[in-house]
């Protein structure tokens, strides 16, 4: 066994980080809580994206670990967000026509991102006691396919502390059973 072990060698090829254990699989009940079904960076480690690259291989990232949206950094802060959605859908094709670039290769993170004051966040503490058919409602409501979950620090600074995915909501919140509405439909 110690032969095996310390018997190291060079590493070759390209290294890649494993895909991330995400426990989005299991159903909810729209009752049990909603941090089932979050994102909490404290448990995982977010994946981000540099704003200078190419949109294509930031698709690629996505893919390979197994997401749908990317936190934008520059400078070692966060910038914005970007989804597949954004890269997949009229965003590129947009920014193309109004700018000096001719090809879609060219096309960068940061131009098609949602920039940082343009995100929606929800507050931690309030996402912590909520249900998760609430959050499902919310998430429907405001059209939007993520939303950051930000914690104020001591300091009152904006900790994004997790990620909301109305798409992971949608596959793991089970509808109420007929006749049961859920206390975010009872309160609207």
């Amino acid at each position: 066994m110690e032969e095996n072990l310390l018997s190291a060698s060079k590493v070759t090829g390209e290294g890649f980080l494993a895909p991330r254990a995400v426990n989005d699989g299991r159903s909810i009940d729209p009752e049990e809580p909603a941090i089932l079904a979050i994102t909490d960076f404290t448990r995982e480690t977010p994946i981000t994206v540099d704003e200078d690259r190419p949109i294509d291989a930031a698709l690629e990232d996505m893919i390979r670990f197994g997401v749908r949206a990317l936190l934008v950094l520059r400078e070692r802060r966060i910038a914005g967000l970007i989804t597949s959605y954004d890269i997949q859908g009229e965003r590129p094709l947009q920014f193309l026509q109004t700018s000096t670039y001719e090809h879609h290769r060219d096309v960068r993170v940061g131009h098609i991102m949602t920039p940082w004051n343009e995100l929606l966040a929800l507050d931690w503490d309030a996402v912590r006691h909520a249900r998760a058919g609430e959050l499902l409602e919310v998430l429907r409501r405001v059209g939007r396919t993520h939303l950051l979950l930000i914690e104020r620090g001591a300091d009152r600074r904006s900790v994004v502390r997790g990620l909301a995915s109305r798409a992971r909501f949608e596959r793991q919140v089970r509808p109420a059973p007929a006749g049961r509405v859920s206390a975010a439909r009872a309160a609207t």
